[in-house]
């Protein structure tokens, strides 16, 4: 007890600037330096603002034990680990890949939400809401080909013995993380690399929405809250039709503030989701169109990020890290 005064803090939950952001970047270069998706996300995540930050944190916390939650339920019923199982088993790769695409996209959103200029509306959309039996197999998916990758020995008795190899090693890690003390990084890193699994999968399998030149109609639900404006002023040409809009002509106005007559730019969404103009993206209900588009969104925000402003900071992340865990240590 006479120690207690001299202990480090833990890391808080909630993150307070840019700094702890980029501490959780290093310690996923630190896992593997190779993971140029994985630094991505971070750069994208660094550019929020502290409550948006803290509120996006909150949110995969929420999403993290939802998921935390489905896997027990999962381990701990014989019946339902051999009825996903089975389900796993049935599906071909195309199948799989679909399944991991909808799930890297529901991630990609959470991601994302906040780094929206003009947040688009995000109702529900029947072709990439994952059912529940559908969130389970993906669940039991991932967590296999991790145990694949890290201990390929526990898998490789015979699948009526799998939920007993898998619950013992899933048990173990969950009983590690209980103990290292809760921090921004243990939220956002394990998400981040996630994603970047997904992401890398569904990259490898070629996939592309569209109609194989990668074009994909716009979500009708973005379409239909475009706002009507009024053209002000002359010479403002519609580059659809190449003709004038007249002045005062109730005209549709896309996100990125581009003028189109109606009559011109509806058919054009139909078979894209771009601005004719400056290639904006809007919502897509494509799984694997919305997914590059939001990838896009975020290399875009990550880019703001100079490399000078990341090096500033990697030595005073490192040594605060390195604090941090001696602390927790002499506890």
């Amino acid at each position: 007890m006479a120690n207690q005064s001299h202990k480090k803090p833990h890391i808080p939950l909630i993150p307070s600037s840019f700094r702890t952001l980029k501490k959780c970047q290093s310690e996923v270069q630190a896992h593997d330096p190779m993971m140029a998706e994985a630094t991505t996300i971070m750069a994208a995540l660094s550019t929020l603002s502290p409550p948006q930050l803290s509120d996006l944190t909150l949110s995969i916390f929420s999403d993290i034990n939802r998921h935390h939650y489905r896997l027990l339920s999962l381990l701990s019923s014989p019946t339902l680990f051999s009825l996903t199982l089975h389900h796993l088993h049935s599906l071909s790769l195309q199948h799989k890949a679909l399944l991991i695409a909808r799930h890297l996209l529901s991630a990609l959103r959470l991601l994302t939400l906040h780094l929206h200029p003009k947040p688009p509306p995000r109702p529900p959309l029947p072709s990439t809401t994952i059912k529940q039996r559908d969130l389970d197999a993906v669940l039991l998916l991932l967590l296999l080909c991790e145990i694949r990758q890290h201990n390929p020995e526990a898998l490789e008795t015979s699948p009526t013995k799998w939920r007993a190899a898998v619950s013992k090693l899933w048990s173990g890690a969950m009983l590690t993380l209980s103990g290292i003390g809760f921090y921004n990084g243990s939220v956002l890193i394990p998400y981040v690399e996630m994603v970047t699994r997904c992401w890398k999968f569904v990259d490898e399998m070629g996939h592309c929405g569209g109609d194989g030149d990668g074009k994909v109609a716009a979500s009708p639900a973005a379409v239909v809250t475009l706002p009507s404006v009024g053209v002000r002023g002359r010479g403002v040409e519609c580059v659809i039709c190449k003709e004038e809009m007249r002045e005062g002509r109730d005209v549709c106005e896309l996100p990125c503030e581009h003028l189109f007559h109606w009559m011109c730019i509806l058919p054009w969404l139909r078979k894209s989701n771009t601005c004719p103009c400056c290639r904006f993206s809007l919502p897509t209900d494509d799984v694997f169109g919305e997914i590059q588009r939001l990838w896009e969104l975020l290399v875009k925000m990550g880019s703001r990020r100079s490399v000078g402003e990341y090096c500033t900071v990697t030595s005073v992340m490192n040594d605060h890290h390195r604090d941090t865990m001696e602390g927790g240590d002499s506890q």
